[in-house]
């Protein structure tokens, strides 16, 4: 089995990773006053019909994001072990465009031709409104249970096991944390809903989310897949330096004034 093939194998997984950084765009706080409702003893149900719904207003409300991501990618095991880097301007314009320029990349050719360029181009998919509906956490696409509510720094949140009602590699099984308050994903550890690979054994993905300008956008991901011949291929994505813009708070700005002739 080659370098290429093996590396290769996470691909599936990463497919994934860029479908949750896609979804990610509409994590965000609506900024509208909080549900009189929003206690603990919340049903999975209100939990639910409470995140679609913000979703929905998220949705409308991010009109451009532009952050840095810092990718990485370590494989070590058979045939040989490989590691690179890839620095990345990412850019989304409301409601599904996504521009991505790279800045600089280092180490292995092969994982920055065979991963981190494939990975854009997922997410480019991923994003796609045909997509983007057959992926997004909603009723449609999951299943969902409610296991615990836990205290945060934000207040508490409520943990959702999640099970997608059709296997792609676009969606995960796993567990989602639910912040009680904007009712936006904080935190998920899954798994793909299909094994990428049959040359994976194991697949997880963890990724965290950050409050940044009153939006909870990626913070940061990690990705890792078991080979079965032996080896590991661990991603990870870093997201920093934030712009954003809120289309109400652009509706809201007054006009520039008109220079003077």
């Amino acid at each position: 089995m080659t370098v290429a093939r093996t590396i290769g194998t996470g691909i599936g997984l990463f497919a994934l990773t860029a479908a949750i950084a896609a979804q990610s765009l509409v994590a965000a706080d609506s900024k509208a006053p909080s549900s009189p409702t929003t206690t603990s003893s919340l049903s999975a149900d209100q939990v639910v019909d409470n995140l679609v719904r913000r979703n929905e207003e998220r949705a409308q409300a991010l009109l451009h994001s532009q952050a840095t991501r810092v990718y990485r990618l370590t494989y070590r095991g058979f045939p040989g072990d490989r590691e690179a880097e890839m620095t990345v301007e990412a850019i989304y314009n409301s409601p599904s465009s996504k521009e991505f320029k790279v800045v600089s990349q280092s180490g292995s050719k092969l994982v920055q031709d065979r991963v981190f360029k494939k990975l854009l181009e997922s997410e480019k998919e991923a994003a796609q409104p045909a997509m983007s509906a057959r992926t997004q956490l909603n009723r449609s696409n999951y299943d969902f249970q409610l296991v615990s509510y836990e205290p945060s720094e934000t207040g508490g949140q409520y943990v959702l096991q999640v099970t997608p009602k059709a296997k792609s590699k676009y969606v995960y099984r796993g567990k989602v944390w639910i912040d009680a308050t904007d009712f936006a994903v904080t935190h998920i550890e899954a798994e793909p809903a299909q094994n990428p690979s049959f040359w994976t054994k194991k697949n997880e993905i963890h990724h965290e989310y950050i409050r940044v300008q009153g939006f909870w956008l990626p913070a940061r991901n990690e990705s890792v897949s078991y080979i079965r011949l032996g080896g590991r291929a661990t991603l990870t994505i870093e997201y920093k330096d934030y712009h954003v813009i809120d289309a109400r708070q652009a509706r809201e700005a007054p006009p520039a004034p008109r220079s003077s002739r």
